[in-house]
């Protein structure tokens, strides 16, 4: 989906605490290479995080199922409203955004992308098709439309405190006027867009899981199945009362939700290093016989199999983890609403160390598997049956498809969550995607 409109784009800079930068942004319109610019300029000279947020005109279609609603009444949806409100009062440009509806755009630098932990983020590919991207403001290259220009909305007319749930914008200590402290928009909006990711993710594996299952009939792996996607009704649940500021209580079940997908991830750790050894094994032969390779990964000539199940299963309990490691990041950052930021991170730097780590390990057995070369069937007949040369070519061609789509380079990068508003303040938060996506 494109936005082919041009004209002005209102964007503010957002910090996440007070912080004295140069004042590098200046007054007039910039073009998005600019304001990309301007982007790594600010990452790298403040002290705190910096953020842009941008407000384009609604798309005609805008698939809204992909991403989290939220009323009018949350927490993300007033914080939104409030620094639109007091822009408009000293910026023309921000005027007609204050009671209509926008696609608001927000992009955190690759350092703040690092600390809160990416998840090996990626473009979601549309139902249907095998290169169409799900994003709202970009063009086939993966650039924002051209034509566009971005125009500073202007400076909070009223300064806000830091934190707490009635924070609001405020103007940064020595910074330049395009420059607004809104700690609590931004923790909400990077909260709920890389939760949104996670639930993505979710969706994708229960689907591949539901496929690979019906054709094994494994009920050991149909229990697995069935007590992680049992988990998700806690999560929500824990998500909605965060999101509204609340604090879970131990009804929710979420404590027992975290320990089934803490035993998952165990067995995660397990099958991972079992595969890591058996390729380190199979790695010193030139060429692999398909017997040997599926006795240490069952199934991986079929388009179904065990080993295909266990991968599945294993990015369902990573992404549900995401999901928990990012509201138990939220609840301590509300928890002390004096530095939002620095609680928020600290929460989420250990466990999303683990799960990148695991999500790395798990695509370099991919990238190693694709890359074998497989033997000949051995036998003491000269001559191959066409069924035996065909499952080898078969099994081949199936092998080195596993490499595809593996995102082995984990450096960071800029972060997009896009924020459609509706007329009546309520939102939909989508998933966090890369900004360049």
């Amino acid at each position: 989906m494109t936005d082919d409109r041009k004209g002005a784009v209102p964007v503010w800079t957002l910090a996440t605490g007070d912080v004295r930068v140069p004042a590098v942004t200046g007054d007039g319109p910039m073009t998005a290479e600019r304001l990309a610019e301007l982007r790594g300029v600010l990452a790298a000279l403040a002290d705190e995080p910096i953020a842009t947020l941008e407000v384009h005109p609604l798309p005609d279609k805008l698939d809204r199922g992909r991403g989290i609603p939220l009323d009018a009444a949350s927490p993300l949806a007033q914080h939104l409203s409030q620094l639109i409100t007091q822009s408009a009062r000293s910026s023309p440009s921000a005027t007609a955004t204050v009671a209509g509806e926008g696609l608001y755009r927000m992009v955190i630098p690759a350092k703040l992308a690092a600390q809160v932990g990416q998840g090996r983020l990626s473009p979601m590919v549309a139902k249907g098709t095998s290169d169409a991207l799900r994003s709202a403001l970009v063009d086939s290259s993966g650039k924002i439309a051209g034509g566009i220009t971005f125009v500073p909305a202007g400076q909070a007319a009223t300064a806000g405190a830091v934190g707490g749930a009635g924070a609001t914008a405020g103007v940064a200590v020595g910074g330049s006027a395009m420059l607004t402290v809104a700690a609590p928009l931004v923790l909400m909006a990077v909260a709920v867009g890389v939760s949104a990711h996670a639930e993505g993710r979710r969706q994708q594996a229960i689907e591949h899981i539901t496929d690979l299952l019906e054709q094994l009939q494994e009920r050991e792996l149909e229990h697995e199945h069935s007590t992680l996607d049992g988990c998700r009704d806690a999560i929500d649940k824990a998500t909605a009362i965060l999101l509204d500021q609340g604090r879970p209580g131990v009804s929710l079940g979420l404590d027992s939700a975290v320990h089934a997908i803490n035993s998952a991830l165990g067995a995660v750790d397990r099958r991972l290093a079992k595969w890591q050894t058996a390729l380190d094994k199979l790695s010193e032969r030139q060429t692999v016989d398909l017997s040997t390779l599926t006795k240490s990964f069952p199934g991986i000539d079929d388009h179904g199999g065990v080993f295909r199940a266990h991968l599945e299963l294993a990015t369902l309990a990573i992404a549900l983890k995401r999901r928990v490691v990012v509201l138990q990041a939220v609840e301590h950052a509300q928890a002390a609403p004096g530095n939002l930021f620095e609680n928020f991170t600290r929460a989420l730097k250990r466990d999303q160390q683990r799960l990148d780590a695991l999500e790395s390990g798990l695509a370099d057995v991919l990238v190693r598997l694709s890359t074998l070369e497989l033997a000949r069937p051995q036998g003491l007949r000269p001559v191959f049956t066409h069924a035996e040369v065909d499952r080898l070519m078969r099994a081949a061609h199936r092998i080195r498809r596993l490499g595809d789509g593996v995102v082995v380079d984990s450096r960071p990068t800029d972060v997009a969550i896009e924020i459609a508003r509706d007329e009546d303040g309520s939102v939909v938060v989508f998933p966090a995607l890369p900004a360049s996506a």
